[in-house]
């Protein structure tokens, strides 16, 4: 399973990628601008600032709804960087942008995926990943891991090669489950990540074997 982190704050991407097991990085207009990053200029040259810090997949969203303006943005932002990713919304012009792009030869992640018939659509269309957002699925009492369940059936009976990115991770619960299920990446903020490293035991454990080394050294011999 890749781990993506679900940001664009520079200081959290480091950390996560010092960690060693970061594979990429999603973002999207309100965490720019969460980071009170605003400008084209200035976001552009954040997606490069991204780019320097992790080698891999970087989504850069566009903003526009329309097709053509999808397409004017998408080309620019996939000629910053090899790494980036164009992430495209799913609408009907989005779908018919990721099937250009994937004729261009550039990376496409379809974002805000809610159902098992959207994320046939993108992998139909070419999209390199599909997006389904199950936090926000939760939020409306609707079981977000089921659908990706119902993505991983479907991919598998027709070995459509559309990675699913499970996006809207909130919690190191949803991380396990996703893997569980067979999603390729998830992507969430960065607790999700270094939830991993806490057990109590773990601490327990650590404790006793540094009171038990103490007590040794200072046996007189």
């Amino acid at each position: 399973m890749k781990f993506f982190i679900d940001t664009a704050n520079l200081d959290q991407i480091r950390e996560a990628q010092d960690l060693g097991v970061l594979d990429g990085v999603t973002t999207n207009p309100s965490l720019m601008a969460k980071e009170g990053i605003s400008g084209e200029s200035n976001v552009i040259q954040h997606y490069l600032d991204i780019c320097e810090i992790v080698d891999g997949p970087v989504s850069a969203e566009v903003i526009s709804t329309d097709f053509e303006g999808m397409v004017q943005e998408g080309e620019k932002l996939a000629a910053l960087h090899p790494n980036i990713v164009v992430k495209v919304p799913m609408i009907k012009d989005g779908v018919k942008a990721l099937r250009y792009f994937s004729q261009k030869g550039i990376k496409t992640n379809c974002t805000l995926v809610f159902s098992a018939g959207q994320a046939l659509l993108a992998a139909k269309a070419g999209a390199n990943y599909v997006s389904p957002f199950i936090g926000r699925l939760d939020d409306i009492s609707t079981n977000g891991l089921e659908l990706i369940g119902q993505i991983r059936h479907i991919y598998d009976n027709y070995a459509f090669q559309t990675e699913i990115l499970a996006a809207s991770v909130r919690h190191t619960m949803h991380l396990i489950q996703c893997a569980e299920l067979g999603a390729d990446v998830m992507t969430g903020p960065l607790h999700t990540i270094t939830g991993l490293l806490k057990h109590p035991l773990t601490d327990i454990g650590l404790e006793q074997f540094l009171a038990d080394h103490k007590k040794a050294s200072q046996v007189k011999v």
